[in-house]
């Protein structure tokens, strides 16, 4: 008997799975779109929606975290110069007045300082040193530090994720998210800071 004709299930042919949508181009489409996971496959037009609204709000909580992370340094950086002033303080008290031996030995340290920063004007040792000297962190401060910094990093390599979907409104949503977070948490600015370039201003594309 022939049953050529019932190729492919009395030909019918079985309807495929929607795959994702692999673009290594400028693209504007939406359905079968993967946002980084396989599991975040964009079926309809209102996921597709609520999935840049979700790029937004992960833009929002990246400015978020970098104002937290600079709040917290600051935070760490004064109790520490707090915990130098009293211990200066404290050094101080029990000294006392000093005597004319001590003041020529403080003569001494002081001529000591200003050869060594002449030196280190001409050198640069003076300002190595400095750098990689700091004042340590307490463990449980330098813990909570990395903690925000490793998810800032994470976040931040999340979105670069999504803008290489290459998508033009995955896009959109990505940069709309990291520009409303800086409004919303970049309301004021350390002129001082600014002005002398010391300001740490680094983005969304740098860590």
């Amino acid at each position: 008997m022939d049953h050529g004709g019932h190729g492919g299930h009395d030909g019918h042919d079985m309807p495929t799975m929607a795959r994702c949508k692999m673009n290594m181009l400028w693209n504007t489409d939406i359905i079968d779109t993967c946002i980084v996971f396989k599991s975040w496959h964009i079926r309809t037009s209102t996921g597709f929606l609520l999935s840049c609204l979700a790029i937004v709000a992960l833009g929002v909580l990246y400015e978020y975290l970098r104002g937290v992370q600079r709040d917290l340094d600051k935070r760490i950086a004064l109790s520490l110069a707090a915990g130098k002033a009293k211990g200066r303080e404290r050094s101080r008290t029990r000294d006392g007045d000093s005597g004319q031996s001590e003041g020529n030995v403080a003569t001494l340290v002081d001529v000591e300082e200003v050869d060594s920063e002449e030196a280190g004007l001409l050198t640069g040792r003076r300002a190595l040193k400095s750098s990689l000297t700091g004042t340590p962190v307490p463990p449980v401060s330098r813990a909570l530090r990395a903690a925000v910094y490793g998810a800032t990093v994470f976040l931040s390599f999340f979105l670069m994720l999504v803008f290489m979907t290459y998508n033009a409104y995955l896009i959109f949503a990505t940069v709309l998210g990291a520009a409303l977070g800086h409004y919303i948490f970049g309301a004021t600015i350390n002129v001082d800071a600014i002005l002398s370039e010391s300001s740490g201003g680094k983005g969304m594309a740098c860590h």
